[in-house]
C-alpha cells in the first residue's frame, strides 16, 4: 500500500475513466486521456535518463499540459521542482543550479529566457521539453526538436506521441519525495522536502479536515468520489504555489473536475465560473479577492453553482469577506492558514458582520501549537505570544541547507516540530490568532519578498548609499514593497530609475512601489538593518514618490 500522489490519482482513473478530469475553455481531458498522456510523458522522462529521486523542473502557467506534466513526474518517481514563471534570469540561475534538475519542462513562452540562462552557466539539465505556446497570444513558439549546447530539445506533443501510454511502472514507495520551492523568510528560494505520504496527510486530505481521522484505505478518496457527484474546483493561483497544486491533486484523487486557466483576469474568472459551473473557488486573499468581487458587483454573471470560496496564503480582509458573504449568502467563505513548512494549519469560516479586524483567527489543526522559546506549549487564554509550531507529519528538511533545516525543524522534549517563523497567540477558546512572520519578509498578494535581495539590487544604483526595504499596508495586496533610502550627496533618483536596476535582477513584483529618502540612515549597533526604524519612517510622513 502506497500513499503517493501518482497512486492516488491512478485509483480515480481506474474507477472513473470516462469522467472529465481537466477543463480549460473548450479543451478537456477525461481521466483516461490524462492517464495515457501522463504515462507517455513519464516514459519519455525515463528514456531521457531520469531516475527515481532525480529532480525535474516545471516552468509553466496553469495549463492542462502542466497538470499532465506534474502527474508524469510523480509517475516516474522523480521530484518536481516548481519554477516561478515570474523569475528573471538571475533567479532562474539559482533554482536551476540549487535543485540539480535533470530535465526542464517549460512553456515555449519562456524559451528565450531559458536559453539565455543556459548560455551563461552550465547545469545538470540534459534535456528540455517544450510545451507549445499559441503565438497568437503574443509570443513566439519554440517547440522544434533538436540539440543545443548539449541539451536535447523535445516538443511536448511529440514526446508524448513517441512513448508508450501503458501504466507499467515499478511499485512506488511512501518514502518517494515531494519538494516545494518556497520564498521562505530570508535569502533565496529554498526547496522544502517532504515524504509524499506526509504532505498528503496535511495538504491532500489524508487526515480528514473536520474530524481529524487519518485515512487508512488508499482507495477511500476515489471510492467516495465514484459514489457521489462530481465536484468542480477552480484553483486560480499559479501552480507554482503549493496550495494551488494541492487543490488540483485533491480534485483528481476524488474524481473531481479541475478548471485551469493560465492567466488571472477578474472578469474572466466569473465567465469561467459560469461556463464550467464551478462549485469551489480557490483564491489568495485580497490580491485576487478584491478585483474579483469588484468585477462581480459590476457585472452580471450566473454564479449559482458556487457553494464555497476558499482563501489561503495572503491577507483576506474582513471587509472583502463581507462582500463575498453578501454576494454568496448560501456559500461557505473560508480563510485558511498554512505554509510550505507545515502544510495545513487551520481555517476559519467567515460570518457576516463578525469578521475580525486585523490578524486572522482560525480553528487550528490538532497538531498545530504555539510554543515558547523553550519548547513548552502556551495554554489557551494566556495572552502570551509564541512561535507557531506543527508536529506529526512535517517535512524532512530544506534541500541543500542543513543550517536552515536545523533552525526550522527542531526537537523539544523528544517531539519534532516545524517552526515556519510565524508568531501567534492562543485564544481562550483554543483558536489561534496569527500575528505575522517573526522575520521581515513581505507578503504581497501571496508572493514573499525578501528585503535583503531587494536591498542588494537597489545598491547597484550609483546614487544609493544605504537602504532598508520593508512592507507597508496595501488595500489589495495586503502589503507592498517600500524602500527607505539614503542617497549619495543628496541625490534623488526617480522611483522608475531605481526600479530599472531592481528589474535587472529580480521579478517585477519585488520592485518598490514607494520610496522615502532620509538624510540620516540608522542601523543597529551590530551593523544590521533596523527595520523597526525604517517602518517608523514610512508611517511618519507620506512617501516621497509612489506608484
Amino acid at each position: 500500500m502506497a500513499f503517493t500522489i501518482a497512486d492516488l490519482i491512478e485509483h480515480a482513473v481506474d474507477l472513473m475513466p470516462d469522467r472529465i478530469a481537466l477543463e480549460s475553455g473548450d479543451q478537456q481531458r477525461t481521466y483516461a486521456e490524462m492517464e495515457a498522456r501522463s504515462n507517455a510523458l513519464a516514459h519519455k522522462l525515463r528514456e531521457l535518463g531520469v531516475q527515481p529521486g532525480d529532480a525535474v523542473g516545471l516552468y509553466s502557467r496553469n495549463t492542462i499540459e502542466s497538470v499532465e506534466a506534474m502527474i508524469a513526474i510523480f509517475k516516474a518517481r522523480a521530484v518536481m521542482v516548481n519554477v516561478n514563471y515570474r523569475y528573471v534570469e538571475a533567479e532562474l540561475e539559482h533554482i536551476f543550479a540549487d535543485s540539480g534538475m535533470k530535465v526542464l519542462i517549460h512553456e515555449g513562452l519562456y524559451s528565450d529566457r531559458v536559453c539565455n540562462v543556459f548560455s551563461n552557466s552550465s547545469y545538470d539539465i540534459t534535456a528540455r521539453i517544450v510545451i507549445p505556446f499559441d503565438s497568437a497570444q503574443g509570443a513566439e513558439d519554440d517547440s522544434a526538436q533538436g540539440t543545443e549546447a548539449g541539451v536535447t530539445v523535445l516538443d511536448y506533443e511529440d514526446a508524448i506521441a513517441s512513448s508508450s501510454s501503458e501504466r507499467d511502472f515499478e511499485e512506488r514507495s511512501n518514502d518517494d519525495l515531494y519538494m516545494l520551492y518556497t520564498g521562505g523568510t530570508t535569502g533565496k528560494p529554498k526547496g522544502v522536502v517532504w515524504r509524499q505520504e506526509d504532505v498528503w496527510r496535511v495538504l491532500g486530505g489524508g487526515i480528514d479536515w473536520y474530524s481529524g481521522r487519518p485515512i487508512e484505505d488508499e482507495w477511500e478518496h476515489a471510492k467516495t468520489g465514484a459514489d457521489g457527484g462530481q465536484l468542480v474546483r477552480f484553483p486560480i493561483p499559479p501552480f507554482i504555489h503549493g496550495g494551488s497544486q494541492w487543490a488540483i491533486f485533491q480534485s483528481l484523487f476524488a474524481g473531481g473536475k479541475a478548471v485551469v486557466y493560465p492567466d488571472f483576469d477578474a472578469e474572466a474568472v466569473w465567465r469561467a465560473v459560469e461556463k464550467h459551473q464551478v462549485n469551489v473557488v480557490f483564491i489568495t486573499g485580497d490580491a485576487m479577492g478584491r478585483p474579483m468581487i469588484d468585477a462581480l458587483e459590476a457585472g452580471e454573471y450566473n454564479t449559482s453553482s458556487v457553494f464555497s470560496v476558499a482563501s489561503s496564503a495572503a491577507l483576506f480582509s474582513p471587509s472583502v469577506k463581507d462582500r463575498y458573504l453578501e454576494a454568496f449568502p448560501n456559500a461557505v467563505i473560508v480563510d485558511a492558514i498554512g505554509s510550505s513548512e507545515t502544510g495545513f494549519g487551520g481555517m476559519g469560516m467567515a460570518v457576516k458582520g463578525q469578521s475580525r479586524v486585523g490578524a486572522p483567527t482560525v480553528k487550528a489543526d490538532p497538531n498545530t501549537h504555539v510554543l515558547r522559546e523553550d519548547g513548552t506549549q502556551i495554554e489557551p487564554g494566556s495572552d502570551e505570544t509564541g512561535m507557531l509550531a506543527r508536529t506529526g507529519h512535517i517535512p524532512l528538511r530544506y534541500h541543500n541547507d542543513p543550517v536552515k533545516s536545523a533552525g526550522t525543524f527542531v526537537e523539544f522534549n523528544g517531539v519534532r516540530y516545524s517552526l515556519p517563523g510565524d508568531h501567534a497567540r492562543v485564544e481562550a477558546d483554543g483558536t489561534i490568532t496569527m500575528l505575522g512572520r517573526g522575520s521581515m519578509s513581505i507578503n504581497t498578494g501571496g508572493e514573499k519578498v525578501f528585503p535583503e535581495e531587494v536591498e542588494a539590487a537597489l545598491k547597484a544604483h550609483p546614487e544609493v548609499f544605504d537602504v532598508s526595504v520593508v512592507g507597508v499596508p496595501d488595500d489589495r495586496f495586503g502589503q507592498r514593497v517600500a524602500a527607505v533610502i539614503a542617497t549619495r550627496e543628496g541625490a534623488r533618483p526617480s522611483l522608475t530609475a531605481l526600479n530599472e536596476v531592481v528589474r535587472a535582477e529580480l521579478a517585477g513584483y519585488k520592485t518598490p512601489r514607494s520610496v522615502w529618502f532620509v538624510d540620516d540612515f540608522k542601523r543597529s549597533p551590530a551593523g544590521k538593518p533596523d527595520y523597526r526604524w525604517a517602518s517608523s519612517v514610512t508611517t511618519s510622513r507620506p512617501a516621497d514618490e509612489a506608484l
